[in-house]
Formats: structure tokens, sequence, C-alpha cells
């Protein structure tokens, strides 16, 4: 792997309260982390824009190639007990969170793993941290909370209880989310539906 440090990735434990999530520092380094934020797509405004969506040559995609291999995929399969091979994968990028984000969810059951990237340099915020939450109702009754920086990577597997969100926050917020999804028609929905909101985003509307 030329971008993820895939030793890391190993190494991390698996936690199972209140469900089964990993978070991993560091797993891109920060000259790489930098590159990326220098190359990164121009995207000011909120919600999630799928790579299909963006025509810009950036670094991003390389990291992507990394997480699209075999070898991270294999990973992933050993840590969480499933078979992903086949599995349609998802891909968006984000880069400003809006006030009204974060809220409190579990990701839909068309998704099996959520694999989020954080891109961020340095995040000094107390808001705009997402925390692994135990319940569907409170913010503040979480297992952990995640900085949004520096090629941190959250790792979960999507179940009836896997609660997440963060507090509120506006302004730049730059992620990568990957999903393995269920089968090719939900992925399909989601690609579309992210494809549209870019393109109304992008009239003004």
């Amino acid at each position: 792997m030329r971008y993820l440090d895939i030793d890391r990735l190993k190494n991390a434990k698996v936690e199972h309260d209140p469900y089964e999530y990993t978070i991993i520092p560091n797993v891109v380094g920060k000259d790489t982390i930098e590159r990326v934020n220098d190359s990164f797509p121009p995207i000011p405004s909120g919600g999630s824009f799928p790579l299909e969506s963006l025509t810009t040559d950036m670094l991003i995609k390389d990291v992507i190639a990394d997480l699209d291999s075999r070898e991270f995929e294999e990973v992933i399969e050993e840590k969480f007990g499933v078979e992903l091979a086949g599995r349609p994968k998802m891909y968006s990028l984000r880069g400003h969170t809006r006030a009204k984000d974060g809220q409190i969810h579990t990701d839909s059951k068309d998704k099996i793993i959520t694999v989020l990237l954080y891109l961020n340099r340095e995040w000094s915020q107390k808001m705009g941290r997402l925390r692994i939450l135990r319940n569907s109702h409170d913010l503040e009754d979480y297992a952990a909370e995640v900085a949004p920086d520096n090629g941190t990577m959250l790792i979960f597997k999507r179940s009836e209880t896997s609660w997440h969100g963060h507090p509120p926050f506006a302004g730049p917020r730059r992620s990568l989310q990957m999903n393995w999804m269920v089968d090719e028609s939900k992925r399909g929905f989601h690609v579309i539906r992210h494809k549209v909101s870019a393109a109304l985003k992008k009239m003004g509307a």
C-alpha cells in the first residue's frame, strides 16, 4: 500500500461496547494529509459528494486506490467477521459540515461496513467530533470520541445499535466515507441520490 499504514490497521483492536468498531490514529501519514489538503477539490457547501461527481485530479484518488484494494478488504473481513469480496463499494467526500449534520443515526440497512477517514490537518474545536453512542437520543452518553483529523480512521459494523453522531458544527470539515453495500442496486441508489444532490447544489437550489 502506498498511503495507508497497513500494520496500524492489522494491529488495531476492535471494540464491542456498544457495538463493533475500531479507531485508528494516523492511518494516513501527516505528509500525505498535507498533500491531500493541497489538492482537495473545491466543495463549498455541505452534504456528501461522491467521487463520480468530481473531476479534479487529486491525491485522494490514490488513497482511495489503497482502500479499494483486496489487501485492505481482507483486513476488514478478518477484524469484523464478514465476507466482503465481491460486495459493491461506495465512496463520498465531504468538505464542509452544516449545523444540521451530525444527528444521531445508525447508518442505513443497506450498508455492511462504514469507514470514515478524516482528512483535516488539526482539529482543535470541541464541536464536530464524532461520538460512538450507547443510545439513539443522548449525545453525552458515548463510549468514544473521535477528533476528525490527521488521518484518523473510524471503522464500524453497521447494526441496529450502531448509533453515532457529533455535536453541531458548521464549517470546513474534510472526510472520506467508504461503505461496503449489500448489493449493487443499493449502491446505485446512493450514487444517484448523491449525484442529484450535488447537481442541485451547483445550480444554487
